[in-house]
């Protein structure tokens, strides 16, 4: 709790000066340790290039475990501080159409104005007689090392990922963003800098990201920095950094500043992580009726949307299953029965593993007066659900016996005869 409000202190007293932001920066690096967050996995790494043993906290998608799938990374420095509200959103965004499910990396701090900043400072005038000390400072690279070489490897070799990447990071961790962006742009495929430092040294990395988009024609990624309400160096580092990202055009690249005059260096990085996945996504949602809220277009156009969102984030992104069982229903709603079932064969050829597939091409042969092909898909689904423990393994279980039970009804007068 002391150290809660001594860095309080120190960051409104000095809000306009440079030695409050740092002041800020260095003590908040020991200040939100604790124990794992439920849902998270903690795993320890033995870095060589560090030369010491790091924490990382990983948080994966819902489901993970029972499926097959491959998601997207997003690695964030003050992972203990942030692994929580993020991956919330993720969820939340995800749960709503807005982006794809990911997986979530922290890495926890250290030793946080070593790693996080690009150059060795050794002292920061702070007015008066004191100075602010960093004998550690300067670590960046071999930080980014670290990540490259040892974290990624290993998030790699464990876990289901697709190659497309993000890096996060707040404060000193976006002026490491930034750094990271302009010293190995292919590392990574977006980045956010939350209240980026970039008064840090003079503003050594704005300089170098001057002489990296001058240089640059064409790139695809996409950046996003915002700043909350903290008039001083802080700001004057970030609309150097825009005006130079507005004077200097590149293809293909992505990019948005957003300030939000009513947060502060703390409270801003929440909003601003769910502005950011906004704006990496953008584009993401499929198309729909506004009266409605029907997919709009056909199966065709769902296709081309999504070999569309395929080229930007540079991996297959399949159609979702619950999407395609939306448009299958459309069509057998609307008496479609020859395009419900198509779509619906989608569905099974994709997702072969899903009780959930079968049971709804059962259900469009049932009503379009193919019993004999709809029971046994109810029947597959039903084997499905007990081998997954589906939760809708009783709705299985009543469309398998009601078929065959139909079927039983309808042979019974051939026997007869």
């Amino acid at each position: 709790m002391t150290l809660h409000l001594f860095t309080h202190t120190i960051f409104t007293r000095s809000w306009k000066t440079l030695s409050g932001v740092f002041a800020l920066l260095v003590l908040i690096s020991s200040s939100a340790l604790g124990q794992v967050p439920p849902g998270v996995t903690a795993l320890k790494i033995n870095s060589a290039v560090l030369g010491e043993e790091r924490t990382i906290l990983v948080r994966v998608p819902a489901g993970y475990e029972t499926n097959k799938l491959r998601y997207p990374v997003l690695y964030m420095t003050d992972g203990n501080a942030h692994i929580v509200h993020t991956s919330s959103t993720v969820e939340f965004l995800a749960r709503n159409g807005r982006m794809s499910e990911m997986i979530v990396v922290g890495i926890n701090n250290t030793d946080r104005t070593r790693d996080l900043s690009p150059t060795h400072v050794t002292t920061t005038v702070a007015g008066g007689n004191s100075a602010l000390q960093f004998p550690t400072s300067g670590g960046a690279d071999k930080f980014l090392k670290f990540i490259e070489t040892e974290l990624i490897p290993e998030i790699e070799k464990r876990y289901r990922v697709q190659p497309y990447r993000m890096l996060a990071g707040h404060s000193l961790g976006g002026l490491f963003a930034i750094h990271a962006m302009v010293s190995r742009p292919d590392l990574f495929h977006s980045y956010i800098a939350v209240s980026p430092a970039l008064q840090w040294d003079n503003q050594v990395v704005v300089k170098r990201a001057e002489d990296f988009f001058k240089n640059r024609k064409e790139w695809q990624a996409t950046l996003f920095m915002s700043l909350g309400h903290e008039p001083g160096p802080i700001e004057d580092g970030f609309y150097q950094l825009k005006q130079i990202l507005e004077k200097n055009p590149v293809k293909d690249f992505e990019w948005e500043a957003r300030v939000l005059d009513d947060e502060d260096h703390g409270s801003v990085v929440l909003p601003s992580h769910y502005l950011a996945l906004r704006k990496v996504y953008a584009g993401w949602q499929i198309p729909r009726d506004p009266d409605t809220g029907q997919v709009a277009g056909d199966f065709k156009s769902v296709e081309n949307h999504y070999q569309k969102l395929s080229q930007k984030f540079k991996y297959t992104v399949p159609i979702p299953e619950l999407l395609i069982n939306q448009m299958g229903y459309q069509s057998l709603l609307a008496d479609r029965f020859d395009d419900a079932i198509a779509i619906f064969k989608t569905n099974v050829e994709r997702y072969p593993d899903s009780a959930n597939v079968y049971d709804s091409l059962a259900e469009a042969y049932e009503r379009s007066g193919r019993l004999e092909l709809a029971a046994p898909l109810y029947e597959k689904a039903h084997t499905l659900g007990q081998q997954n423990q589906d939760p809708n393994l009783a709705v299985y279980k009543a469309n398998f016996d009601r078929a065959s039970e139909k079927l039983k009804q309808a042979a019974t007068p051939k026997k007869n005869q």
